[in-house]
């Protein structure tokens, strides 16, 4: 090992100054390809923020669509209402019709039986 010297010489000194201003300028050219790097991150965040509003737009046009589809569900819902009230009109009418007609098949045939 070298023994370490005890006087700072000019030559030392601006060998020293040499050495410091090279590890400085390493670290600037670091630093410099960090600021790069930060600008393509940066670049890519604007690019992700673009297709988070197309998405947003999307899923606009999705709820619009879907307040369509909820109208004529609405209106779905209302005509089948309507066909359940004729559904049980008609099937009223049929049991009231299928009571007649047993009340006179009944009547039929008890005048039947009365004439005999």
């Amino acid at each position: 090992m070298e023994a370490m010297r005890e006087s700072w010489t000019d030559d030392r000194l601006d060998n020293l100054n040499r050495r410091v201003d090279d590890g400085f300028k390493l670290v600037d050219e670091r630093f410099k390809r960090v600021d790069e790097r930060f600008d393509r991150v940066d670049e890519r965040f604007d690019r992700m923020d673009e297709r988070f509003e197309q998405v947003d737009r999307r899923f606009e046009q999705v709820g619009k669509g879907l307040e369509q589809v909820d109208k004529r569900l609405d209106r779905v819902e209302v005509e089948l209402q309507a066909v359940g009230v004729d559904v049980r009109a008609t099937q009223r009418l049929l049991v009231q019709v299928s009571l007649g007609m047993i009340g006179t098949f009944i009547f039929g045939f008890l005048s039947l039986l009365a004439t005999q």
